[in-house]
């Protein structure tokens, strides 16, 4: 199981200089890839180049780039140019994102993201294979019917032979499809104890396109806090829990609510919603069970660590991309270097 980062999204309280350092500093380790991500903030294409420049192994990917906010064509011309900037080192993260971003920022419908989906994977494939791109579905015709366009292909390159497509899914359908049309998952709040329905609709999707899993790639982000006392470590990851179940979406269409729903957590997932929309952030992190954060996370001392990583890997998972949380850059690295110690540990023989 391979062992990378992810920053997150850049906001205002945000250094690209730390994102640096920090990036640096898992190159240094061993660290496969750094995953950034996009909200409605800074966009992670920038994030990307800029960490592509300063790094020379680590290969670099988004998780994810927002499907409503760009255009098939538009994704395929960024892939190509971040896996020039990068000599090859670029993974394509996309996600459908949900109707608040969807609508709300990007102006786009929310409606059929599975088929929208589906068709724009297809066209992103279709311009970085270098074909001459056309295609009469419903979501993203090309040439537009009826006007000047004429059909094109893309007139530069990837340097890799091929980018790597993941696709960030949370729902048994999307789960199947990103199985059978990606060449990997991005996942979020993954439990290990928990994991058959998650397993399963991947494989029945990778059954679809004739493949194995030796051809696909199970990434889960995971929040990270390394350290001697359990309670102090899940405390520190609770703020960022409630954001999900709590305030990611509206009452109606919140995700990652649904999902601790199905993991066993109705009530508690009712709470931290009611107590977030309404304006009461620190309640709603309080009111984070410490199973749930124990379960979806990667906390405590290295034997700790070493054990959940072992967990994560014997689940089928095989790239854990951690999320350090600390309130300095230095505690984030210190994160680092005991993920990774963890992690050689897991590698060692006999263990």
């Amino acid at each position: 199981m391979k062992l990378s980062v992810a920053i997150g999204y850049m906001t205002a309280r945000d250094r690209p200089a730390d994102a640096a350092t920090l990036t640096q500093h898992a190159e240094a380790l061993g660290f496969d890839t750094v995953w950034a991500s996009e909200a409605y903030g800074s966009d992670a294409v920038s994030v990307l180049g800029y960490l592509a420049g300063r790094t020379e192994k680590i290969n670099i990917g988004s998780a994810v780039l927002q499907i409503p906010g760009r255009t098939p064509a538009m994704t395929a011309m960024t892939a190509s140019g971040l896996d020039a900037v990068s000599d090859g080192r670029f993974r394509l993260g996309l996600g459908v994102s949900g109707p608040q971003v969807v609508e709300g920022w990007h102006g786009q419908p929310f409606a059929k993201p599975l088929a929208r989906t589906r068709e724009y994977v297809g066209l992103v494939r279709q311009a970085l294979s270098g074909e001459i791109v056309r295609s009469d579905g419903p979501h993203y015709p090309l040439p537009l019917p009826g006007g000047a366009g004429k059909p094109l292909k893309l007139m530069a390159r990837p340097v890799a032979d091929r980018v790597p497509i993941y696709l960030a899914a949370v729902g048994p359908k999307n789960l199947e499809l990103t199985g059978e049309i990606a060449d990997g998952w991005q996942g979020l709040f993954y439990a290990p104890d928990q994991s058959a329905e998650t397993t399963e609709a991947l494989a029945r999707g990778r059954e679809k396109s004739g493949r194995s899993a030796d051809d696909f790639d199970a990434m889960v982000s995971v929040g990270l806090a390394a350290g001697d006392d359990l309670t102090t470590c899940a405390d520190a990851l609770r703020p960022w829990v409630a954001l999900y179940i709590g305030g990611m979406g509206s009452r109606k269409h919140n995700f990652y609510n649904a999902l601790a729903v199905r993991m066993g957590y109705a009530d508690e997932a009712a709470e931290i919603q009611d107590l977030y929309l309404a304006g009461d952030q620190r309640a709603a992190a309080r009111a984070v069970p410490s199973e749930l954060i124990e379960r979806v996370s990667l906390l405590g001392d290295q034997t700790r660590l070493r054990d959940q990583l072992t967990a994560f890997a014997d689940s089928g998972i095989t790239q854990v991309a951690v999320m350090p949380q600390a309130r300095s850059l230095p505690a984030k690295l210190e994160q680092l270097d005991a993920i990774a110690a963890a992690h050689a540990e897991t590698s060692a023989p006999g263990v």
